[in-house]
């Protein structure tokens, strides 16, 4: 095994830039979710910018094929499954 400090981090994802507000509202559309969501302006959002650099997985060929919301929904619908009990 390799020692932690020495393995390169290597970012998993779409290379898709997507804001928290568009994040949560994919997830309320997959769980049905029909609430309100209030965005408080007045507080700091952090980092502008929320994507992260995939270039070094793509490089190594790999490219998702599930989109974010087919994720979200087979992450869903398998802690339906688990549960049930």
């Amino acid at each position: 095994l390799v020692a932690p400090s020495q393995c390169p981090l290597i970012n998993v994802g779409s290379g898709e830039d997507l804001s928290i507000r568009e994040l949560a509202e994919t997830v309320a559309d997959v769980v049905g979710f029909k609430g309100k969501f209030v965005q408080d302006t007045s507080k700091p959002d952090g980092t502008m910018r929320k994507i992260m650099d995939v270039s070094k997985i793509r490089n190594l060929g790999w490219k998702h094929e599930i989109s974010l919301c087919t994720g979200i929904a087979h992450a869903y619908d398998d802690y339906l499954d688990r549960s049930k009990g």
